[in-house]
């Protein structure tokens, strides 16, 4: 999807050619051949050192660049068809893909946009991720992507007088974390004219101008799922976050949509992009960590271990948190550096947590691995601490309980004891989970299909939403739909 400046050059072809009519033996001129069109020359993006450094931090965050040729070549035409019908056809856009599977899309002044595989597998087809495009050109266009830039400028300054007064690394991701929120949020109004001059955009492109609606409607629907887990990682925050779908804002797309074409007589182009999706990575990308249902694998630091009954774990940028249903019970796994020669008993009472009762703690061996434990009060929780050394790394388990009980007790314990290496066949099998595109048979139904989704949470859920199917909607025979496989 990079895009290089073609020169403008006229080039005006003569054919001669030497031959003989008949006797006369006389030298004639051919034809001359029409003269190919002139090439315009393909818009620019503006790049700056401040956006390279921006580049490089959002590929940071974000997992870095996801290689897709074919998914590449589809959104390079789509954009390519896009700024065409914009007003600014000199604009030049490029698109990154990032490894990330939040659903999330965002643009620099420069023309620079970027799209979440999450979000490229959250669409249902190419009207559907055209009204996100075009949305992230119109701020470009209308400059909105510019003043965001001058308020994230005073976030920065903001963030980094937290970072170098803080030594708590929790207060400085909060703060890392809230600086990236205001750099994609947008006011309301500019949203909707981002929202006003989208969708002009993708109806001149003749794109369904109604993919605009239905995409923020799915968006709603996987906010919603993913409420419960919630977080101030920045990797994990969404379209949503910086670009609200509330219902007047869905209804106003449908308004705009209106002015332009039916929903009949409008390209969606469904096909070729179910095509171009199918085995896409969904979720978390396993180099980085993943969770499966209560367990939490990381193949590339070798090591496992499973959170208890009724948890629910998300893996952040700083930790992996885990929630227990009704928010009694919490805890946190993490890594810190900790001097080899310092003892992990010594650790737990170095300062870096208030309130630990130096009595309780205790030296351990767990699975193999030297650890120590201890615990510690507050006004409101109680916390049991672990910190076990794994390598050169030392791991820090964290339980919080609002009522000391012997099944917290025993929580804490059995997931602590649950901490292990991968076997070489774990670590080999630990593959990403990937969207398939099937086509609908005679006898499957929503509920039949959802039963063959893997690795997911509310399966029956995520399969309408990720097929932008109502609450009461069926699937039809020969219709191709997403689910999600190992």
């Amino acid at each position: 999807m990079s895009r290089r400046l073609w020169a403008a050059l006229a080039a005006l072809g003569f054919a001669l050619s030497l031959g003989a009519c008949g006797d006369m033996g006389r030298l004639q001129l051919a034809t001359p051949a029409p003269a190919p069109a002139p090439v315009k020359p393909k818009p620019v993006v503006t790049n700056t050192p401040a956006t390279e450094r921006e580049h490089e931090r959002i590929l940071a965050t974000y997992g870095g660049a996801y290689d897709d040729p074919q998914l590449e070549a589809l959104i390079g035409k789509t954009v390519d068809r896009l700024v065409a019908a914009s007003e600014r056809p000199d604009q030049g856009y490029k698109v990154t893909i990032l490894n990330s599977g939040a659903v999330n899309a965002f643009a620099l002044p420069g023309g620079q946009l970027y799209v979440t595989r999450g979000l490229i597998a959250l669409a249902n087809d190419t009207s559907e991720l055209s009204s996100v495009l075009s949305h992230e050109m119109a701020h470009v266009i209308a400059r909105h992507a510019a003043i965001r830039e001058d308020q994230a400028r005073q976030a920065a300054i903001v963030t980094r007088v937290v970072t170098d007064m803080s030594t708590d690394p929790d207060l400085t991701a909060l703060a890392l974390a809230k600086t990236k929120l205001t750099l994609a949020t947008f006011s309301r109004n500019q949203e909707f004219e981002a929202d006003a001059m989208g969708v002009a955009i993708a109806a001149r492109a003749h794109f369904d101008p109604y993919g605009a609606a239905r995409f923020l409607s799915s968006m709603e629907r996987n906010a919603e799922l993913k409420a419960a887990k919630a977080s101030f990682d920045p990797r994990a925050q969404d379209f949503l976050s910086s670009h609200p779908a509330t219902p007047e804002r869905v209804e106003n797309a449908q308004t705009i949509a209106r002015q332009y074409t039916s929903p009949e007589n409008s390209e969606r182009d469904r096909e070729a992009y179910l095509s171009a999706i199918d085995n896409i990575v969904y979720g978390e990308d396993p180099s980085e960590g993943f969770v499966r249902g209560r367990r939490f694998l990381h193949p590339k630091l070798g090591f496992t271990f499973q959170a208890p009954d009724n948890f629910t774990l998300d893996n952040t940028a700083q930790a992996v948190i885990g929630v227990r249903d009704g928010g009694t019970q919490a805890m946190r796994f993490d890594v810190v550096r900790v001097p080899a020669e310092q003892s992990l008993g010594d650790y737990l009472n170095s300062g870096w947590m208030e309130n630990v009762n130096k009595a309780s703690t205790e030296d351990l061996t767990i699975n193999g691995f030297p650890a120590a434990s201890a615990t510690a009060d507050g006004d409101q929780w109680h916390f049991k601490i672990y910190a076990l050394r794994f390598g050169s790394d030392v791991y820090r388990f964290i339980f919080a309980t609002k009522q000391k009980t012997t099944e917290s007790e025993r929580n804490a314990r059995e997931t602590v004891n649950s901490f292990r290496r991968l076997t070489l066949d774990e670590i080999q099998a630990a593959r990403p989970l990937r969207i398939k595109v099937i086509t609908v048979q005679p006898g499957d139904t929503v509920e039949s299909l959802s039963h063959r989704m893997a690795g997911v949470d509310h399966p029956m859920e995520r399969f309408r939403m990720l097929n932008g199917l109502s609450s009461h909607a069926e699937v039809k025979v020969r219709d191709r739909v997403k689910i999600v496989v190992d």
